[in-house]
């Protein structure tokens, strides 16, 4: 039985604070496209990108062998870029597992795929506010059936994909080179969707099988890259947190000896808040850049990448993060405080120390 799609490489990069996407706009000029910001399906206008990325074409990947690969790369507001890699293929069932392992084990790819990306950003260098040297970086892979033979003439249905070769998909979604148990068969095969009988979403934490219409698998596509870009920038968040928290816990072991030193609490506690500020800025940006609703297929899709993918997860640890920090800034505050009161009634009672001595040697 013979199938037809894509291997799509999603390799996602953290490059920088933020990027400016008009000015992104106007330095790559006719070779800029907006990425279309509503969903089909029914889908609700206002689950709309409210800033969607802006991509442009990247020349092709070639491989040693001689084979290429067309590229993309979408560039985000908060500084997230993706560089989408498309391989397409043709075979039977049979082969589909080892074509996928092929490309996932694929050693070229990555660096060849870095080196490509920061040419770009080369000349892209007024759009990109404040680049990070060491890139934060996640991948992700999807397989994008297209056309796949059911009964003779006719294109199989989702049910017969899960009852048929529900066994290769498992292995192609959690990246085995040999079968499952039925267990762990059972338990991925349960992380799967469908709108019509026609299609079906299977997610993995680190892959995916997507089989759909072109137009509404890139849709489907584009909803696993947005999770998977999420996870990105918590991860990065959280990295950020940590090292914050960790440098105060610092500071504050040197000073919690020493009352005098509490004076520079404030200044230190301001500089450590705005921080603070600034990653919760950020991270309610990449909340809001879109909104889903429960009732809405692509949501569904979107919470369970999310879900498979550890996004919830690291959101939490940056939630507890900011929570942890908001009572560190109190308590410092606090400490300034208490330092202040102490010295201020130590004046008061040396002032009036002062008093007694000079009414006593005045008389």
């Amino acid at each position: 039985m013979g199938v037809r799609g894509s291997f799509r490489i999603i390799l996602l990069y953290d490059v920088a604070e933020s990027i400016d996407l008009e000015k992104l706009r106007a330095l790559l000029g006719p070779r800029a496209e907006t990425v279309k910001p509503v969903l089909p399906r029914g889908t609700p206008e206002y689950v709309r990108f409210e800033r969607p990325p802006i991509v442009e074409p990247g020349e092709p990947i070639t491989l040693e062998n001689g084979e290429q690969l067309s590229c993309s790369i979408k560039y985000y507001g908060f500084a997230a870029v993706v560089v989408e890699l498309e391989a397409p293929f043709a075979c039977e069932w049979s082969e589909l597992a080892a074509e996928q392992s092929r490309w996932s084990e694929a050693a070229e790819l990555k660096p060849r795929a870095r080196q490509m990306l920061r040419r770009h950003l080369a000349g892209l260098a007024g759009a990109v506010v404040r680049p990070t040297r060491e890139w934060l970086e996640e991948e992700y892979f999807v397989t994008e059936l297209r056309e796949a033979e059911g009964e003779p003439g006719r294109r199989a249905n989702a049910a017969e994909l899960l009852e048929h070769h529900g066994g290769e998909i498992v292995q192609m979604v959690r990246g085995e080179a040999t079968p499952l148990s039925q267990r762990a068969s059972a338990e991925v095969l349960e992380n799967s969707l469908s709108y019509y009988p026609s299609d079906l979403v299977i997610v993995g934490s680190s892959a995916a099988l997507v089989f759909d219409q072109p137009e509404e698998a890139a849709s489907t596509v584009l909803v696993l890259e947005y999770a998977r870009m999420q996870l990105l920038e918590f991860r990065y968040y959280d990295g950020v947190m940590t090292q914050v928290l960790s440098d105060v816990y610092d500071a504050l072991e040197r000073k919690k000896n020493v009352l005098l030193s509490r004076w520079t609490l404030p200044r230190e506690a301001k500089r450590f808040n705005t921080i603070r500020l600034d990653v919760m800025e950020l991270t309610e940006r990449i909340d809001n850049a879109i909104k889903f609703v429960s009732d809405v297929y692509y949501a569904r899709v979107y919470e369970l990448a999310a879900r498979r993918m550890g996004v919830t997860g690291y959101r939490r640890l940056v939630d507890e993060k900011l929570r942890t920090a908001g009572e560190l800034y109190d308590f410092m505050m606090d400490q300034f405080n208490e330092a202040r009161s102490f010295l201020l009634e130590a004046s008061i009672v040396g002032l009036l120390i002062l008093d007694v001595i000079l009414i006593f040697f005045g008389k």
